[in-house]
């Protein structure tokens, strides 16, 4: 049976930890009680009979029991009145000296339920204002979208009526800016373009249908009790019929009005945000009024939006109910082995009471806003499809299966069979010879390269994967993965295990089939890259299409970095490319040799010499560094004529990028080196019991960090021996890579934890915002 305290550790939220109760902190303070009883001993008048224990067993304890008995019967009987409170006096006394710890233990228990009585109440206030506002935002939400619904139904209506005298009289319309119908925001204007098209009376046709439409939104939202500043509306409502026109155009200068708000995550949200300032630019220079449309895409991110922040609020009042459970239940273990040990029935009682009557115990408010919450989700975002709701709602977490982990076994053993028989067979061929083909070792190189350090950088992350989660770090939500879809440790191990094995098994082939003599042998890797790049685009719902997808997301976004949000996810990839840069250099190679068709020839020169796959290399070179802004300086080394003063910089500059890139690691990314630290050039809080584990992860990190100057050795190396240092280099810093992803990741988790950030904000779309 396991015990609670494992049990309860195991359960409790990682970045709430400090909140809940310190179960370990009580038991300890129990464990003094107990020591403390032991120590004092029986008391006096009770000798050995009832505390035969103690002294071990004997045949003569009942008779010392019995006689213990009647002496006390008798002294009590016989004795003086200050005898009695003499006796009464050294009883006490005893009991003070136990008192005393058991008293620590109460104000202790009491400062625990004072601490998660403050964070539940905190919490609980927070979840209940962000359920009012969502549901706020949900009504606003249903009334823009019925109001335009209702004109769009009334303008297609009039327009059918109209259609034939228009079209005469109008010329092509214009492109939307945003490809849909033309329509804008709440607080934006449509195209002057558009407003000089056509007759006088049709502009001031759509001037009044937009007036209407304007009107009709901002009545929803007052309803909803979203104020405005200026009273456009109500000037507009008594004014005559022909001032009516003028009434609802002048509602659209109101001071403040009410936008949907959807940050600029993608380039398409960005170009919504420039037509956005540029329409607010034109309306602050007295262009005419237009019609003030609710564009329907971003309807559309509002509605997604709001579903979104349901599932965060959701999420976080099931957390709230698990804080709330696991505590009452540690206090109730807790106060049943304090009573044991210390018999306290009477402070115990009076205890559970109080534990009881507190709002995380007895509160029912988040349990009814969780049932609305669900209520709400399955009407407005699942159909009344309870099992859909569900499934948003309370996703399912894979299932571990056994034929993973056989899977992983297999491919492993294969892997190695096969390498085993591939080194044999090269040596027998003589391939790695002085004398061996040339040609067939810089080929094989390359895509074998390639490949076995994507291997390996899977397998590090599997690793990773494993650490986080023993450690409780919560990785996924670090990342805004989704738990259903995410890696396991063992997906990740079966991903490197099986990339292995594939590209052996092609290597030992095409060594076959290059000694029976067949021609166009160096085509094979050629395919397996074809295959490597079918399986990751590939739309089938097999081999991980899930992670897959994030990953050339993830790609996307850093590729045009500028145009996208950056998230964690994007620049922890970002950081893994800058340990890729061999990689990139052997896709390069195997891209301009396997594409360009020189496999026909065998022509290895061209993607080696030619002063366009140099400069492309450099270029290569420098993206990662590009993409994550920092030690661009570092490409200099590889375009560098080597000369006495260009060696200098080389040097120079490694050494300074050195020295900022270990300052950024152990300062900025894990934290460490505080020298008002409790743990001696460290960080206050660490996840690793052994500090001993952090100081030799910082030197195996300087170590790894100085692998540069190998290139400013004039190391006088043979060609298959160059290949295996630059391999081996290459692994080296992937190897560091893996090694300081746990890190930045445990200090990115402590920063939550210490923020008490365990659910994602969902930023809200409707907004009042106030203009000059």
């Amino acid at each position: 049976m396991v015990k609670f305290s494992r049990e309860y550790e195991a359960s409790i939220i990682p970045e709430w930890k400090a909140v809940f109760v310190d179960y370990k902190c009580l038991k300890k303070l129990i464990k003094r009680i107990k020591i403390a009883r032991r120590d004092a001993g029986p008391p006096p008048l009770l000798a050995a009979g009832e505390t035969g224990s103690s002294y071990g067993f004997s045949v003569l304890d009942p008779v010392r029991s019995i006689a213990a008995r009647f002496a006390a019967h008798h002294a009590a009987a016989s004795s003086p009145e200050g005898e009695e409170e003499s006796l009464e006096s050294d009883s006490g006394e005893l009991v003070r000296s136990t008192d005393k710890h058991e008293q620590e233990f109460l104000e202790k228990a009491d400062e625990e339920l004072d601490k998660v009585n403050k964070f539940y109440a905190t919490q609980e206030a927070e979840l209940l204002a962000r359920g009012d506002a969502l549901i706020e935002q949900l009504r606003i939400l249903a009334d823009v979208k019925r109001i335009l619904a209702d004109h769009a139904a009334a303008s297609s209506r009039r327009g059918r009526g109209r259609a034939l005298g228009r079209a005469n009289s109008m010329p092509p319309p214009s492109p939307s800016v945003n490809g849909s119908s033309g329509r804008h925001l709440l607080s934006g204007l449509a195209s002057p373009q558009s407003m000089s098209d056509g007759s006088v009376e049709l502009q001031q046709a759509r001037v009044a249908e937009g007036a209407a439409v304007a009107e009709e939104v901002m009545a929803a939202l007052e309803r909803n009790g979203v104020s405005f500043v200026g009273g456009g509306l109500a000037k507009a409502k008594k004014d005559g019929s022909g001032k009516q026109l003028m009434g609802r155009a002048a509602l659209l200068q109101l001071p403040a009005t009410v936008r949907i708000d959807i940050p600029p995550t993608s380039p398409g949200r960005a170009a919504l945000k420039v037509w956005e300032e540029l329409v607010n630019v034109l309306r602050k220079d007295g262009a005419d009024p237009a019609a003030a449309f609710v564009h329907r895409k971003k309807l559309q991110h509002a509605e997604k939006n709001i579903r979104d922040a349901f599932l965060a609020l959701y999420r976080g009042l099931e957390l709230l109910k698990k804080f709330s459970s696991l505590n009452v239940k540690a206090f109730t273990k807790i106060l049943k082995k304090f009573v044991k040990v210390s018999e306290q029935h009477q402070a115990t009682d009076k205890f559970s009471e109080k534990v009881k009557r507190s709002p995380f115990s007895s509160s029912d408010k988040v349990l009814q806003l969780a049932d609305e919450v669900e209520c709400i989700f399955l009407r407005h975002f699942a159909g009344n499809d309870r099992k859909v709701a569900m499934k948003y709602l309370k996703p399912q977490q894979p299932r571990n299966t056994h034929m993973i982990t056989f899977l992983v076994g297999l491919f492993t053993g294969t892997f190695v069979s096969l390498f085993i028989i591939y080194s044999v067979l090269a040596h027998v061929a003589g391939i790695f010879s002085s004398t061996g083909s040339p040609t067939y070792m810089d080929i094989v190189y390359h895509v074998f390269s390639m490949f076995a350090l994507i291997s390996l950088h899977v397998f590090l992350y599997g690793c990773n994967l494993f650490m986080w989660k023993s450690t409780r770090i919560n990785h996924n939500f670090i990342f805004d993965f989704s738990s259903s879809t995410a890696l396991t440790h063992r997906d990740a191990f079966l991903m490197s295990a099986s990339i292995m094995c594939t590209v052996v098994a092609a290597l030992v082939i095409n060594l076959f089939l290059r000694n029976a003599g067949a021609t166009y042998t160096d085509a094979l890797p050629g395919a397996l890259l074809v295959l490597s790049t079918g399986v990751l685009f590939c739309p089938f719902n097999i081999f991980y299409r899930s992670t897959r997808y994030c990953f050339m997301r993830v790609m996307r976004n850093i590729i045009f970095s500028p145009f996208y949000k950056v998230l964690m996810a994007d620049f922890f990839m970002a950081d893994q490319l800058t340990s890729q840069i061999p990689l990139l250099r052997h896709m390069e190679f195997a891209a301009c040799y396997f594409m360009a068709g020189t496999f026909r020839n065998q022509a290895y020169e061209t993607c080696t010499s030619s002063p366009q796959y140099t400069h492309l290399a450099y270029v290569i070179s420098f993206l990662p560094y590009y993409w994550r802004a920092m030690q661009c300086l570092r490409r200099f080394k590889y375009a560098a004529t080597p000369t006495p003063l260009w060696m200098w910089m080389v040097v120079i500059s490694s050494s300074g990028a050195t020295i900022y890139q270990l300052y950024w690691d152990f300062v900025m990314d894990w934290g460490f080196l505080n020298p008002k630290s409790k743990n001696l050039w460290l960080r206050d809080q660490l996840i690793l019991k052994k500090k001993s584990i952090y100081y030799v992860s910082m030197m195996l990190n300087l170590a790894l960090r100085l692998a540069w100057a190998q290139s400013v050795m004039k190391l006088h190396l043979g060609r298959v021996e160059s290949r295996l240092l630059d391999f081996s280099l290459a692994s080296l810093e992937i190897i560091r890579r893996g090694h300081w992803n746990f890190y930045r990741l445990e200090h990115e988790h402590l920063n939550n934890a210490g923020k008490f950030r365990a659910v994602k904000t969902v930023p809200l779309p409707f907004r009042e915002l106030e203009t000059d």
